[in-house]
């Protein structure tokens, strides 16, 4: 038996940053090495690219917000926003500690992540504007930029191997790619969650 774990419009915001992420990734890293920036032409059309991708990030992230099931990442937002004791006990180390829809990993991973989503805005918008105005140039922007792109990819890499290659917590991919989860996993790793309540309930596939 499966159940329900995440909605079309959290698993559409999900993939929308995560392609976004990976796609700002390689222009950015581009734009550092001359035989990677010559393959998009000039290092002027690869910052355009970059700033193009950028701004379609965040249009398509409002639009998922504005068309989708908004009741639905209210509810998200409210499971992601209370750190109780069990979620301060919880480590990679001690991950038997009852958990509810998402574990403090997965809580304080959110908490950067939308942090540096934030910084990155900011800090490209330094950018963009500095390089159409010396007087408004920052090299600060430049290093913040850099330096939480360093950041995000050990996050990002750190995430991987959670979803992908740990054997406790891999499983939950299938969540964030299909929708459900096995009931007995969500038992054991969500102990605290109930899809009954949370009306996530879902038959088996």
């Amino acid at each position: 038996m499966y159940v329900t774990r995440f909605t079309p419009t959290e698993r559409a915001l999900h993939w929308v940053h995560a392609i976004s992420f990976f796609a700002l990734l390689a222009t950015g890293v581009a734009l550092y090495v001359p035989e990677l920036t010559a393959a998009f032409g000039s290092r002027a059309q690869l910052r355009d690219l970059h700033l193009a991708i950028a701004v379609a990030w965040i249009v398509a992230l409002v639009a998922v917000v504005v068309v989708g099931d908004r009741r639905a990442l209210r509810q998200t937002l409210r499971d992601l926003d209370v750190l109780d004791e069990d979620d301060r006990a919880w480590g990679l180390r001690n991950m038997d500690v009852p958990q509810g829809r998402f574990n403090a990993g997965q809580k304080r991973n959110a908490a950067i992540t939308a942090a540096f989503a934030v910084l990155f805005v900011v800090s490209g918008l330094l950018l963009w504007y500095g390089a159409r105005n010396n007087d408004f140039s920052l090299s600060g922007a430049v290093f913040l930029h850099d330096a939480l792109t360093v950041l995000a990819i050990v996050l990002v890499a750190g995430h991987l191997y959670l979803a992908l290659l740990h054997p406790s917590t891999r499983h939950a991919l299938r969540g964030m790619t299909v929708g459900t989860v096995r009931a007995d996993w969500a038992r054991k790793h969500h102990a605290k969650w109930d899809p009954d309540r949370s009306g996530q309930d879902a038959d088996g596939h």
